[in-house]
């Protein structure tokens, strides 16, 4: 497939994309951020209100994963079928944003589970949409648009754990929850007023009037994309990678509070630590990537990862961890925009929801298991033992990356 070299000739008849629609849309994506980073701060105080053991909070992350592992595929299916990807947007935030809103008036484990099957299901629609959305309209700078993209997420990660700690010294974690619906309603509503109202006909919205989508033409083009090496060793590399992230966003917290005795407001700047190296890393890594190649930066950056989770594994003193953490931040949030760059590269630009909907679906079957293994692990042997396994999470990813045959 020469998916790039089309999508640079269809970018040359057509003026720019104006760049505001990156910043609208990474907006948007930090808040689908914000709301996991909330909860991760939330499970210490809810863990120990529901008598919770390791295994079962990892349980509580896997169900969301497992739901997204399900519903990923079909999301991209939906966004290359029917498109409206500005309203889709909108929708999956408001629905990301509502589960955790009911979580305030739950009090049974069973329930919470439940939240995160809504929020599973929800979250599905982001990413085929918006990353779809972001590599059409940006096909030369696709690298950097996604960092972007990425930055976005890593700043709704990063200001959460500050502001959603300071509230939590007042107020109780089910008021917090509560008013914590509002950001997400008002970037729902301005992504749809915006979006909607723009004429995205050309690549990345509705589907041209000339165009008719059959089941039948979009199989047979589904057949290529399992039958193209690169994008399967891309994408597995995407779920070791992934599972890696879930089970530390799941477990940092605890290893924070219950090995190194910080309180929950240090856990926060230790979070906020980690998310702003990310919101720095992005930007580095995808502008690197657009010039120096997806393999390289991409093998450099996990390398690196490999090296910090060890370092993490081994540290004894609080103070050395802080320092891990922000260069974790680093080099593990630098892989994301590579990853999805060079995932929607291998594929053509008509099945680019797809292909989002493949990567981040493998991503969250990581996702699903590495938080229930994690907290098998921790009961076991204790936290310090699941950063062990974190590591090897990592070598995996990186060893299929040097697999990846390099395409021009």
């Amino acid at each position: 497939m020469n998916a790039p070299a089309a999508a640079t000739a269809d970018a040359a008849g057509r003026a720019p994309a104006p760049f505001k629609e990156v910043w609208l849309i990474s907006l948007g994506h930090g808040l689908t951020h914000w709301y996991p980073a909330t909860f991760y701060l939330l499970l210490p105080i809810i863990g120990k209100e529901l008598g919770l053991s390791y295994t079962q909070i990892g349980l509580i992350m896997t169900m969301q994963h497992a739901v997204g592992a399900i519903f990923n595929i079909p999301g991209g299916i939906l966004v290359d079928a029917i498109g409206y990807k500005g309203r889709l947007m909108a929708i999956s935030l408001f629905w990301i944003g509502f589960p955790y809103l009911l979580m305030a008036f739950t009090h049974s484990y069973w329930m919470l589970l439940a939240c995160m099957v809504l929020i599973g299901i929800g979250n599905n629609l982001w990413h085929p949409a918006a990353i779809s959305t972001l590599g059409q309209r940006f096909p030369e700078r696709k690298g950097l648009a996604l960092s972007f993209h990425g930055m976005g997420g890593n700043f709704g990660e990063a200001l959460a754990p500050l502001i959603i700690g300071a509230l939590l010294a007042v107020y109780s974690w089910r008021s917090v929850v509560i008013v914590n619906l509002i950001p997400g309603l008002v970037m729902a509503v301005a992504l749809l007023v915006y979006l909607g109202r723009m004429n995205l006909d050309h690549d990345s919205g509705r589907k041209k009037r000339t165009q008719t989508w059959t089941a039948a033409a979009y199989m047979a083009q589904v057949k290529s994309l399992f039958a193209d090496r690169a994008l399967l060793l891309i994408s597995l590399c995407a779920l070791f990678r992934t599972g890696a992230q879930s089970a530390l966003l799941t477990f940092l917290p605890l290893y924070l509070t219950n090995n190194m005795g910080y309180t929950l407001a240090g856990v926060g700047v230790a979070l906020f630590t980690m998310q702003a190296c990310a919101f720095a890393a992005a930007p580095i890594a995808g502008y690197a990537s657009d010039r120096l190649g997806r393999k390289s930066v991409l093998t450099g950056a996990m390398f690196m990862t490999v090296l910090v989770v060890l370092a993490m594994a081994l540290a004894s003193d609080s103070s050395w961890v802080i320092f891990l953490v922000a260069l974790l931040g680093f080099f593990m949030y630098a892989t994301r925009p590579v990853i999805q760059a060079w995932s929607l590269e291998a594929a053509p630009a008509s099945m680019a929801g797809t292909v989002v909907g493949i990567i981040f679906g493998l991503q969250a079957v990581g996702a699903a298991i590495s938080p229930w293994a994690g907290g098998i692990i921790a009961d076991a042997h204790g936290l310090r033992a699941t950063f062990y396994f974190l590591t090897g999470l990592m070598v995996v990813a990186n060893v299929l990356v040097l697999f990846v045959p390099t395409k021009r």
